[in-house]
């Protein structure tokens, strides 16, 4: 199993993304579902808050929010729209998610978002009309676990690389 998650394009666009980076990591192949936080966190025998979840928004204006946060955060939709100047924070369905990343629901990786959606790309790697956000949160930790285009794979990173690959705003998501 592990062989063939690596070899998914999923996989590859963010292992390609990272190198491209300069920062080269080995995707970890879970034997159990990542596609929660605690999932994650178990699997990997980390603390829930270690994990980067990638959760997408829709903005009023149609464009995809990414908040990466720290899986010990619900994100506080209120507070990171008025943090944003916005009145609200749109969900994002399933399609929507896979037509501006690429990636499935489960398996969003803050990095290697598809050519297709990313046609017009900014020099973070995102389409120009993306906002990203980072969780302050994630800092606490030495070492971070992000998802890696698919459910069962992730990477290990640090919150610096996080908002150095992204070009992410650190921000605080959640009243803890």
């Amino acid at each position: 199993m592990s062989e063939s998650i690596l070899a998914r394009a999923s996989v590859r666009r963010v292992v390609d993304a990272l190198e491209r980076a300069g920062r080269p990591t080995s995707v970890r192949v879970l034997d159990d579902s990542a596609r929660t936080a605690a999932d994650a966190a178990a699997a990997l025998g980390v603390a829930v808050g270690q994990i980067a979840s990638s959760i997408v928004f829709a903005l009023p204006d149609g464009h995809p929010l990414l908040v990466i946060t720290s899986g010990r955060h619900r994100v506080d939709t209120a507070l990171v729209a008025a943090a944003l100047g916005e009145l609200e924070l749109g969900r994002a369905d399933a399609d929507y998610i896979r037509a501006w990343t690429g990636f499935a629901i489960g398996g969003v990786s803050p990095v290697g978002w598809s050519a297709a959606a990313t046609a017009g790309l900014s020099p973070t790697g995102y389409p120009r009309e993306a906002t990203v956000v980072i969780d302050e949160a994630l800092g606490d930790y030495d070492v971070v676990f992000a998802a890696a285009g698919h459910p069962h794979a992730v990477f290990a990173t640090t919150y610096a690389d996080l908002v150095a690959l992204t070009g992410a705003t650190p921000l605080r998501v959640a009243d803890d």
